[in-house]
């Protein structure tokens, strides 16, 4: 019998990066059972989302991830032009998810969150650590896009407004302290107890909600669903995580008060996409293709 001979693909650092982007995307979309979020039991507390638009919207951003990571690299620095041109890009994206999902926002914070440390990992492709890549990530975020529509016209930044609470800009030019100091610190704890890879991603969504400000759950919900998803995520870590009966329990008491309040923490689950993004992308970037 003669082998089929199979021809090498070669994909550029951009293309690597974007296939991690939309592939941490899909993976947080079906890590089950998520408090209040859409995953692979049903749609959580939406009525207009479902896990199969969830992948499609993933699948969609691709070509942007893409091209913001080239145009990373392109300029080769952190600068005006740069951010601009990501801006541009981002919101290119977002169009294109709308057309995609009929209008429903899916990734709108995802675009931004990941596009960033897209961007930010293909300006320095030696210094792919966490907090490497954050740091460049939040100066890029510092900057000012002249180009951002003036009047606040998502949900977060009205959210923002209303209570005087950072959102997902601020979490960006602060260097996303919800990742770097709780839910990759928890991700890697949850792995050295053996609780399981689902049951370690699930204690890193936890570890998020236990302290984020998590505008979507406050536009949903105000500041009594915000309350119960802090408090009961921290509750679930306490009790011993997800791999615990006790946290698990808790887990399923945290999930129906968030669907009876309507309140899904959209931005705690674009922060685990970008928390799987920044653990795998190191090895992502310097295995062989095909092997990760």
């Amino acid at each position: 019998m003669t082998a089929i001979p199979v021809k090498e693909t070669h994909l550029s650092v951009a293309e690597c990066l974007a296939d991690l982007a939309v592939e941490v995307l899909i993976d947080e979309a079906d890590l089950s059972p998520k408090p209040g979020l859409v995953d692979r039991r049903g749609n959580g507390a939406h009525d207009d989302l479902h896990l199969g638009l969830m992948h499609s919207s993933a699948l969609s951003l691709w070509p942007a991830f893409k091209e913001m990571a080239e145009a990373a690299s392109e300029h080769a620095q952190i600068n005006q032009s740069l951010r601009e041109t990501l801006g541009r890009i981002g919101r290119e994206a977002e169009v294109e998810m709308l057309r995609v999902t009929g209008g429903v926002n899916t990734h709108r914070g995802a675009i931004w969150a990941l596009g960033l440390l897209c961007a930010a990992a293909a300006l320095d492709g030696q210094a792919l650590s966490a907090g490497s890549v954050t740091y460049r990530a939040a100066r890029i975020a510092m900057l000012n896009d002249p180009a951002m529509p003036i009047t606040p016209a998502s949900h977060g930044a009205q959210v923002c407004s209303t209570y005087g609470l950072p959102g997902a800009r601020e979490q960006a030019q602060l260097g996303f302290p919800a990742i770097i100091q709780h839910a990759l610190p928890q991700l890697l704890r949850s792995r050295s107890a053996q609780a399981g890879e689902q049951n370690a991603r699930l204690d890193a969504l936890l570890a998020i909600m236990s302290q984020l400000t998590d505008t979507c759950v406050l536009y949903r919900a105000g500041l009594t669903g915000l309350d119960c998803m802090q408090s009961g995520a921290r509750a679930i870590l306490e009790a011993g995580g997800c791999a615990s009966l006790d946290g698990r329990r808790l887990l399923r008491d945290l999930d129906n008060d968030m669907l009876r309040l309507r309140a899904s923490p959209g931005g705690a689950a674009d922060l685990l996409a970008a928390t799987l993004f920044l653990d795998r992308l190191a090895p992502a970037l310097h295995a062989p293709i095909g092997s990760v």
